[in-house]
């Protein structure tokens, strides 16, 4: 989340009127992350969070719009959409496409313990089971044809090791993408970008509440152990190094693999799903870091986080899947 567009009080108070959700209270803006532009909202009727989508098309939103009213309908805790007077969900606000959503209780933990952890994992099992029968199908679009065309442009700012490192792992990952190995998987909408600051929780640290999973505008269809990989490999691992902190990791796995269990397939591809993910990352943030683009309130993440996590997940073995 971040502040490329401004949005004044006005601007708010006008868009109010398409809603029926009463008059505007306060506007805030929130400065967190690199993609789209959010303000806190509260009116007379509630707290929400309104959204204008600085990348995404309005062709493209149906599909993460329509997608967190699916399983918001189905119990998962994830922010609700707010229908306009029209009967749609998506509107514009200053020339960029726009939504008001609730907004969910709680807060995100920075250090998450295992309980935190198996929530994370029982909750994105769940979401993943609820959007079985979801309609609309959009592909990740941050996923193997978007590395492709975007490495090219990350070469120049690459030294002779991270361009071998960042070469033999997309090769690994057009090799397995070749083989078939993902089309036998487990497949459906993932959030894909399920980091721990998109998680709140209520509660305390010993004994957190579930609050919900929030920021899906990089949700797309692929395999779910994806999407697994991409959680743990920020939930469960110390920061600074990128090692994994195995009690988290057991009981981030091990309660995702009580809801929906994983399989054979699953375990077999799993250390390339491990790389995928951290090669995901790094190649989006360096092209964050490298190529920005220009915003009022923009803190790009480093780069060498992911990379770190990419040779790890390279030279160390996987930790194993659940079995049954």
């Amino acid at each position: 989340m971040a502040v490329f567009t401004p949005v004044t009080e006005d601007d708010a108070r006008a868009l109010l009127q398409r809603y029926q959700l009463g008059e505007l209270v306060a506007l805030r803006g929130i400065t967190a992350g690199i993609e789209n532009t959010n303000y806190f909202l509260d009116t007379t009727r509630g707290a929400y969070v309104l959204t204008l989508f600085e990348v995404l098309t309005a062709a493209q939103l149906p599909f993460y719009i329509e997608l967190m009213h699916h399983l918001a309908g189905r119990g998962v805790p994830v922010p609700e959409p707010q229908t306009l007077l029209d009967g749609t969900r998506l509107t514009e606000l200053n020339g960029k496409p726009a939504a008001i959503v609730t907004r969910l209780s709680g807060g995100y933990e920075p250090e998450p313990g295992p309980a935190h952890c198996a929530l994370a994992g029982q909750t994105l099992a769940r979401a993943h089971l609820a959007a079985q029968d979801f309609s609309i199908h959009q592909p990740n679009l941050r996923g193997l044809d978007w590395w492709q065309a975007t490495a090219p442009a990350l070469a120049p700012f690459l030294d002779a090791d991270q361009s071998v490192l960042l070469r033999g792992t997309l090769d690994e990952q057009i090799a397995f993408a070749a083989a078939g190995t993902p089309a036998r998987l487990p497949f459906g909408p993932a959030h894909c970008d399920l980091f721990r600051d998109n998680v709140l929780f209520d509660g305390t640290f010993e004994s957190p509440h579930m609050g919900g999973f929030i920021d899906f505008y990089f949700a797309g269809c692929d395999t779910w152990l994806f999407d697994v990989a991409v959680s743990v490999n920020d939930w469960c691992i110390h920061r600074a190094t990128g090692a994994f902190v195995r009690r988290r990791l057991e009981a981030w796995l091990q309660a995702y693999h009580a809801v929906r269990p994983f399989t054979e397939q699953e375990r077999a591809a799993w250390p390339v799903m491990l790389r995928a993910a951290a090669l995901r990352f790094w190649i989006s943030r360096l092209y964050d870091y490298h190529l920005p683009r220009p915003a009022q309130t923009l803190k790009p993440h480093d780069p060498r986080h992911f990379e770190r996590i990419l040779r790890l997940r390279t030279e160390q073995p996987a930790p194993a899947l659940p079995r049954p």
